[in-house]
This record gives C-alpha cells, sequence and structure tokens, in this order.
C-alpha cells in the first residue's frame, strides 16, 4: 500500500517521534508520515540495519529522516530520545508512542517478577515517560500524541500473553487520561488498536499453530498487514481530519473484535 501522492496538508513539514521504528508497523508509519511530508525522528534500538534501510528508503521519498538510538525499557532511556529528537527538529508536533513487545509468553500461572517489570517497563511505563518528556513542546505546537495498543487490550490476549494484553490495557486508558488532562491545551491524544498483524511480532511470538488458530477468528479471512495499519494514524495525527477526536481507540482487526 502506497500513500504517495496523498495530500495531508497539515503534516507536510511537521516534525513526528515513531517510537520502535526499526521493524513492523514503525516501519510501515515511518513511510506513511513520509510520504506526506512530515518530517520523521525514527527511533530505534536493538535493529540497527533494519532502521538504516527504513530510514534510506523514506529519504528516497523526499523525507527528512533523524535515526535515535534508545532502550525503552529504561525511563532514563525514553527521555533521553525525545530531547534528542527535540533538539534535532527544534520542537515536536506528534508522538507515536509505537514501542513494546511480549517480552516472552508466560503464563499467569508461571509468572515471576521479572517478566511482569520487563513486560510493564517496555510497553507502558516508556509510555509515560515518553510522553511526559514530549508534551511541553506538543502543547507549544498543539499537536498529537497516538499510542499504540491492541486487541490484546480488550480481549485478555492469547496463550501465554495476558500480561502484554493487562500492559496494553493500561496504555488503552492511559490515552483516555492523558487525552482528558491536555485536551484544553489544544493537544489530541488517541490510540491505534492492530489485532493480528503480519509483522516480526509474531514471527518472534506466534508458532505457525496459533497464527492459524487466531485467523481462524477473523472474519476478514486473513492476518492484517503493517500498511494497512498506517491510515489510522495519519487520520488520528491530522487536525484537519480528526481536529475534535481524542480520547479514542481505533480498531484495527479485519473484524475479530467489534466493541
Amino acid at each position: 500500500m502506497s500513500f504517495t501522492g496523498l495530500a495531508i496538508p497539515d503534516l507536510k513539514g511537521k516534525s513526528v517521534l515513531i517510537t520502535g521504528a526499526s521493524t513492523g508497523i514503525g516501519a510501515a508509519l515511518v513511510l506513511g508520515f513520509a510520504q506526506v511530508g512530515s518530517r520523521v525522528a525514527l527511533h530505534y534500538n536493538s535493529s540497527v540495519d533494519a532502521a538504516e534501510a527504513v530510514a534510506a528508503q523514506a529519504r528516497k521519498l523526499g523525507a527528512e529522516i533523524f535515526l535515535v538510538r534508545g532502550d525503552f525499557s529504561r525511563v532514563t532511556e525514553a527521555r533521553r530520545v525525545v530531547a534528542e529528537t527535540v533538539e534535532h527538529f527544534g520542537g515536536l508536533y506528534g508522538l507515536v508512542n509505537n514501542a513494546g513487545g511480549m517480552v516472552a509468553r508466560q503464563t499467569y500461572a508461571d509468572w515471576t517478577e521479572e517478566h511482569y517489570d520487563a513486560v510493564l517497563d517496555l510497553n507502558a511505563r516508556s509510555v509515560v515517560a515518553a510522553t511526559q518528556a514530549a508534551i511541553p513542546h506538543i502543547k507549544a505546537a498543539r499537536g498529537f500524541v497516538i499510542n499504540t495498543t491492541s486487541i490484546a487490550a480488550r480481549n485478555g490476549a492469547g496463550p501465554g500473553a495476558g500480561m502484554y494484553g493487562s500492559a496494553k490495557a493500561f496504555v488503552s486508558d492511559v490515552t483516555r487520561g492523558m487525552a482528558k488532562e491536555w485536551v484544553k491545551d489544544g493537544v489530541r491524544v488517541n490510540g491505534v488498536a492492530p489485532g493480528v498483524i503480519t509483522t516480526p511480532f509474531h514471527e518472534r511470538y506466534s508458532t505457525d499453530a496459533q497464527m492459524a488458530a487466531m485467523v481462524a477468528t477473523i472474519p476478514a479471512g486473513r492476518a492484517g498487514t503493517a500498511e494497512e495499519c498506517v491510515g489510522a494514524y495519519l487520520f488520528l495525527a491530522s487536525e484537519m481530519l480528526s481536529g475534535y477526536v481524542t480520547g479514542q481507540v481505533i480498531e484495527v482487526n479485519g473484524g475479530q473484535l467489534m466493541p
């Protein structure tokens, strides 16, 4: 799916930080925002080669790309990534909190404090820390925050993914709380909840049998693609398109969940 030629004029030239952007949905978002003319900070952690490849693609589209590395399981690193982005661009219009991961499949019966801390630090604490660091600049720009949550936030998640789903439920509710707090400042805060999307996330955490079982519950009859998630983020990023939308979570799941 290409967004080349798509005109969203209020996003052109705007600075946007996308976290967890070297692969999967994050990488698709970098290219999507690049195609509408945004200036994009591409955050990554361990996937150096993948991040550089995405950046190269985006630059071919004429976009200004700033690569910034950091471990979002650490609050100090999340704050540093925001600070370096703001310094590079001279401000910040939008933040997409997309960094996250399951860490490992572990049942509630077998949970450990180490697993709990790892999942919550990466998926929940990072959202609060990065947004806290970014919000003064986003307020100044009257911009946006978009948080990536998950279908797992509403359906209890799959086997061994419960802690991840609970962390994403936290993110969904944080989205609503932040929206109420900052709407008076002209800041829109929303979320996107992908369903089963074909990305390295499932390559890492799901077996073929698990994927087949999940796809069997999707009315569309297939998993989605990262590119099919991008439109929801662009819609929520644009004040022109969604200026009166805040505190909402858009479900992108092929009909698997219809709340």
